[in-house]
């Protein structure tokens, strides 16, 4: 697994925190930034990672910024993107399990750096099931190709 990661100023202790993460789980991944605490602009972060992983360069991405909503925003603007805004860790496997999420977006101003790494661990080993949550995903795909 290849994983795109990245944040603005507001979610650089949660990106470092989720490195060391996907470094002990052996992860590949690359880090798209931001390396400055003054303000940047999400979306500067968000877009690249989106279009890396929307057109295969990588399989996962992970955004932070301090809330998470203006990466996801951003995110779910690119086709084919499935970006899940998730603060637990049910919903981190909720995600992957049923909406086959291929982004994963936290606030370092919501959680903790310990939950943080918890979402990141559950989201990144489960896998998506399949089965009936197959044609809803397919149905998004529909409609994104409509428009």
């Amino acid at each position: 697994m290849k994983v795109a990661i990245a944040s603005d100023h507001g979610g650089i202790r949660i990106r470092e925190e989720i490195k060391k993460l996907m470094d002990e789980m052996g992860i590949e991944y690359t880090d798209f930034g931001c390396e400055c605490e003054t303000s940047v602009d999400y979306p500067d972060y968000a877009l690249p990672v989106a279009q890396k992983v929307a057109n295969g360069e990588f399989d996962r991405g992970i955004l932070i910024c301090g809330t998470g909503i203006g990466m996801s925003i951003a995110a779910n603007k690119v086709k084919g993107i499935r970006c899940a805004l998730v603060h637990d860790v049910f919903s981190a496997k909720a995600t992957r399990e049923h909406n086959d999420s291929n982004i994963l977006a936290m606030g370092e101003r919501v959680i903790g750096p310990g939950l943080a790494r918890e979402i990141a661990k559950v989201w990144l080993t489960t896998p998506f099931e399949g089965g009936r949550h197959e044609k809803r995903i397919q149905k998004i795909s529909a409609y994104e190709n409509e428009q």
